[in-house]
């Protein structure tokens, strides 16, 4: 006995959709974010380093002015480990390292605070903040230790203690003399080689970080659009939550238009004529010379709304006229309410003549009767 078996019925608990905009919305209020700590660190260093290297000579005058004042202000240089010599010394010596360093670590500021709005915009957001009592669960602790994300930092690091080792091997091998012939030089010369040795060695170690970087965002987005999937069950849930129960709304739309069709078909009496396709299409036609510039439609129809238009018209004694074209051209292109259209004009002039031409002689009958 052979039995088949419906696969989509385990497609449910899986996720396969993706993320709604309103999922979006609120895993960012939850500080769920695409963001790449690799891409922060990079940036920083890469704005550091080239903020060194602008300032490098203000920086290296500013020092050398700073050791001469040092010591020309002491006499004798045994003096220097004098107990006021050396507090007078460290209040200089903080107040050089805040002017040395101070611009650097602004710059990495703004750095750090252009890359991250770059990445997730502004976020204010507390809600990560809050206590989860999950986090001090031992279990899911090691289960986040041997997660995949775990795995994927832990190959980062090595790849990274790899490149940087390779880059420095290489770069010290091939720049051995430079660096052996260093103690040679005088101090500016000395300063201005081992600055400009230690530049080239640290810019190729940001640029082995900017691959990795690059691969990490891409790693890092592949896995936030793939902890929002959402299953098929839960974008029907948001779904009825956000627009409503699929049912309901179906029931509001048909009791819409019973309301709207009743009050269509109190207006079929107002009608001059009404032209027929003869019985699939129905479209009662007014012409007001007072309140309108040319003839509209007061009520269309097909099928058993054709019939019930109909209807009402024979028992208001409207005249009803047969033009299958004029028909179907007026259901599908003017709306209820709607003035007709210039090209139509002269079908329906034709159509309104032959009615008024009709009342006008069961009018000279009605007179003579009389």
């Amino acid at each position: 006995m052979n039995y088949t078996l419906d696969l989509q019925l385990f497609a449910n608990g899986e996720k396969t959709e993706k993320a709604t905009p309103k999922k979006r919305r609120e895993a960012r209020e939850e500080g769920q974010v695409l963001q790449s700590r690799e891409v922060t660190a990079t940036f920083i260093l890469l704005i550091s380093f080239l903020g060194i290297k602008i300032f490098g000579k203000y920086f290296l005058s500013y020092m050398l002015k700073f050791i001469k004042d040092i010591y020309e202000g002491i006499e004798n240089v045994d003096q220097i480990f004098y107990e006021n010599n050396l507090m007078i010394n460290f209040v200089k010596v903080i107040s050089a390292f805040a002017i040395l360093v101070g611009p650097i670590t602004f710059i990495s500021f703004i750095a750090g605070l252009v890359i991250n709005y770059l990445q997730i915009g502004f976020l204010f957001t507390t809600k990560p903040l809050k206590i989860n009592l999950n986090r001090l669960n031992p279990a899911e602790g090691l289960k986040r230790l041997f997660s995949k994300r775990s795995l994927v930092e832990l190959v980062k690091s090595i790849l990274k203690i790899v490149l940087i080792g390779y880059i420095a091997y290489s770069y010290i091998n091939k720049n051995m003399l430079k660096i052996i012939n260093l103690p040679k030089f005088e101090l500016l010369s000395f300063l201005s080689n081992f600055s400009s040795l230690l530049f080239g060695f640290s810019i190729r170690i940001v640029g082995a970080l900017v691959i990795i970087s690059i691969a990490d965002y891409f790693f890092q987005w592949r896995e936030y659009e793939k902890n929002l999937m959402m299953t098929k069950q839960e974008v029907k849930e948001e779904f009825k939550q956000t627009e409503g129960d699929p049912l309901i709304k179906s029931k509001i739309r048909e009791k819409q238009r019973k309301i709207a069709m009743s009050r269509m078909m109190q207006d079929v009496p107002k009608a001059d004529v009404i032209i027929t396709n003869p019985t699939h299409i129905a479209v009662a036609i007014e012409y007001d010379r007072n309140l309108y510039e040319a003839p509209y439609v007061l009520a269309k129809g097909m099928d058993v709304v054709a019939e019930n238009i109909k209807k009402v018209g024979e028992e208001h004694s409207i005249p009803i006229v047969e033009n299958k074209p004029l028909a179907r051209a007026l259901y599908e292109t003017v709306e209820i309410g709607d003035l007709i259209p210039e090209e139509l004009y002269e079908a329906v002039a034709e159509v309104l003549a032959y009615v008024y031409s009709l009342k006008d002689e069961f009018r000279r009958k009605d007179d003579e009767i009389w």
